[in-house]
């Protein structure tokens, strides 16, 4: 069996302790562009501002940051040292309906073959973002560990990425409006009635809402019966939760989850800013295994509505 590594990009949200902890050696920094003109490479471990800071600093009317790929260089820095020890890549990167990462590191990878032609390098487009590509991705991790090929982990990573969910809450519109998803009015009369956005992914990789309730108690109740309905084997799964700025929700989440489910293991995160700066604050959500999705969440929508419609009744 050869030997490989699996280095995704910034987008994936796995902290230092997670990226040691599941061996995952490198991973490929994208560009945050500041609002006061400047930019860095993506700060993955919170070393120059906490995460509070960081959300806390969009609340202003028009403070936006933005995000561009992994520059060339970081790319080539990152997957050529692997090489040069002898050592082959599985790349899982941000979903090509968010990105052009996926296109960046390919044909970064087909003109380091010219040079190392001996080599193997495989680049994933995983469909997700931020915490469902971190699942993905210690989901890899994992698989190597047990002395998978590396094309037995590459075939696993296709298949595996459409069972990848989300289930949660977006409370916060305002941003939304900023970001041109939803338009004042909605999001005035929304912030008021203390409206949730619930939203899976669909077969195209982006994530779709697929319903709207009031106060975080329905929501959380809808989240639960939805996992409930699309989850397979929960008690063997390692399951993520992800927020922005929800602490307090996340571990109130946390517990629904663990008293219902009783996961394998359930580990609470924080959004980073390579996703962060697109989701901005207000973002708490389960990240879990289950069915592939059905073509447009036909069957998604109708549980969902089911759900809801229970909820409302009582």
């Amino acid at each position: 069996m050869s030997d490989y590594v699996i280095i995704p990009d910034s987008s994936c949200d796995l902290n230092k302790e997670l990226r040691e902890r599941f061996d995952i050696p490198d991973i490929t920094r994208g560009v945050l562009y500041y609002p006061d003109g400047h930019s860095e490479l993506a700060d993955v471990d919170w070393e120059t501002m906490t995460p509070k800071e960081f959300y806390d600093s969009m609340k202003g009317r028009n403070v936006l940051y933005k995000t561009a790929c992994p520059p060339g260089e970081e790319i080539i820095e990152k997957y050529e040292k692997h090489l040069k020890a002898g050592r082959d890549i599985i790349a899982p990167v941000l979903s090509t309906a968010l990105s052009a990462t996926y296109n960046d590191c390919s044909q970064v990878a087909k003109e380091l073959l010219k040079k190392y032609p001996e080599r193997r390098i495989v680049v994933i487009d995983s469909l997700r973002y931020s915490t469902s590509l971190a699942l993905l991705v210690i989901s890899a991790a994992m698989k190597r560990k047990e002395g998978a090929a590396f094309e037995e982990v590459v075939e696993y990573l296709e298949k595996e990425k459409y069972r990848i969910h989300q289930m949660g809450t977006m409370d916060d519109l305002f941003f939304l409006v900023k970001t041109g998803r939803v338009d004042g009015f909605k999001a005035f009369f929304g912030s008021m009635i203390g409206l949730n956005i619930l939203a899976d992914f669909n077969e195209k990789g982006l994530s779709e809402p697929i319903a709207k309730l009031k106060g975080k108690k329905d929501a959380f109740k809808a989240i639960i019966e939805y996992i409930d309905k699309t989850v397979e084997n929960p008690s063997e799964q390692i399951m993520f939760i992800a927020h922005s700025n929800r602490e307090e929700a996340a571990k109130l989440l946390a517990e629904s989850v663990k008293e219902r489910f009783n996961p394998k293991e359930l580990i609470i995160t924080e959004v980073g800013v390579s996703c962060g700066a697109s989701i901005g604050p207000g973002l708490c959500a389960v990240f879990y295994k289950g069915a592939p999705a059905s073509a447009g969440l036909e069957k998604e929508k109708a549980l969902m509505d089911e759900i809801t419609a229970s909820i409302k009744s009582k």
